[in-house]
């Protein structure tokens, strides 16, 4: 059994998060708006176009069953140590130390792509606003205001992200309405997005791909239960909770998309806008001021999905430090903040040199740093969720509590991310463009 209660890391104040506040903090490492202007654009062009939106629901219900699998080890372990605890727990402790290294790889990495595009896009939008700096310059103040939330009391950081959540999420829903009224439902809701033929047309597992993309970091709830209220119930609640409302809004907004297009026309658009799709959507709709806004979140997005995914690293970095597989320094929690402080200040330091390392080599901060590094942190997010799938079936051999129903999730859950991942790395040149 691994330990996560040594003296060196307990708490100086009692747990403060609800399953509300651990729904921000996941829904926001899902980065919704990023995802929309980012990934759906490049899946309706390379993917299988109208059919992106059954994706998502297929996509979805993958990551549903994936939940209720999770949850029996979230039960098990307090819901703390993520992927290293699940791992242990179902297949033994190598494979939790192996799923622990991985992870922490996985998430700075994911963090390190994210950072990347939040100094790419708001260098884009401050030019557009008369104010030019270089992206290495907005990736650094994003990297110091990042590090100062991380150091602090975590219910900091789930307010900040909350905030930035509301306004993306508010954005996209003004636009979906928009889209509504103008075209009427009918034509903004075609049924040909979830006609069998749409689907499964040609780009369909690029399309897999690209959800799995959309969906990284709503699995990271069980990096906080050493400070929710209720660990054992929150945890599984807040993952349940995220994958519905990540499903249900990604599948409705790029179903609307769809609607605004055109079935038959939407590939094409795509591939002619790529990431201009939803700003141009905005534009048409809702006016140029509502464009300029959603520009100004999506920035704010990716600086609220860094900072998710930041937190998440993190708490790995404590963790594997609580069992000594890192640092044992690295394990104190602050005593006032009760934050991972130094696990935080390493992981800072780690961002601070690969900003500084992407630009002194003058490489492109978007493509050659965002989609490189966060296509592998992609694939070792989704690697180990299959992982944890996997692990129940592990319990279920030496034990026979795991009633069937997970049993039959996990099989589900894990052939699905599975198959995401093989996907991911048949196809890992167009989704890092590397």
């Amino acid at each position: 059994m691994l330990d996560h209660a040594r003296t060196n890391t307990v708490n100086a104040r009692p747990p403060t998060l609800a399953t509300r506040h651990i729904v921000y903090l996941i829904v926001s490492a899902a980065a919704p708006l990023s995802a929309m202007a980012g990934t759906v654009p490049l899946a309706f062009a390379f993917g299988n176009g109208a059919g992106v939106p059954a994706v998502f629901v297929l996509t979805g219900l993958v990551l549903l069953c994936f939940s209720a699998s999770y949850a029996v080890i979230a039960r098990r372990t307090g819901g703390q140590g993520g992927f290293y605890s699940a791992a242990a727990e179902g297949l033994g402790r190598p494979m939790g130390v192996i799923s622990g290294y991985v992870a922490v790889c996985a998430y700075n990495l994911a963090a390190i792509g994210l950072l990347g595009a939040f100094g790419y896009f708001t260098s884009l939008v401050l030019a557009d606003q008369g104010v030019h700096l270089s992206w290495w310059v907005c990736a650094a103040v994003g990297t110091v205001i990042v590090g100062w939330l991380g150091y602090r009391d975590i219910g900091a950081g789930a307010r900040t992200v909350a905030a930035m959540l509301s306004g993306e999420i508010a954005i996209l829903l003004a636009l979906d309405i928009a889209v509504a009224v103008r075209d009427g439902v009918p034509s903004a809701l075609p049924a040909a997005s979830f006609a069998p033929h749409e689907m499964f047309d040609h780009g369909f597992g690029v399309s897999i791909m690209f959800a799995a993309i959309s969906f990284i970091g709503f699995e990271s709830a069980a990096l906080y239960g050493r400070e929710a209220r209720d660990p054992r119930r929150s945890v599984v609640r807040a993952t349940y909770i995220a994958v519905v409302l990540i499903t249900a809004f990604y599948a409705f907004t790029s179903w609307v998309a769809v609607g605004a297009l055109g079935a038959g026309n939407v590939r094409r658009e795509a591939g002619r806008q790529l990431g201009d799709l939803f700003f141009t959507l905005a534009d048409t709709y809702l006016g140029p001021i509502a464009g300029t806004a959603m520009e100004i979140m999506l920035c704010l997005s990716l600086f609220a999905a860094t900072l998710a995914l930041h937190s998440a690293a993190n708490r790995y970095m404590q963790t594997l430090a609580d069992d000594r597989l890192l640092p044992t320094p690295l394990a104190a929690s602050h005593p006032r903040h009760s934050s991972p402080h130094r696990a935080g200040l390493v992981q800072t330091a780690l961002n601070a040199v690969a900003v500084a390392g992407f630009a002194l080599a003058g490489l492109d901060p978007y493509t050659g740093m965002t989609t490189t590094m966060l296509g592998l942190g992609t694939l070792g997010i989704v690697a180990l969720q299959a992982v944890a799938a996997l692990s129940v079936l592990g319990l279920a051999r030496r034990s026979a509590t795991v009633p069937w129903q997970r049993l039959a999730a996990s099989v589900l859950g894990f052939a699905g991310l599975a198959a995401a991942f093989w996907l991911g790395v048949d196809n890992f040149a167009l989704m890092s463009g590397s």
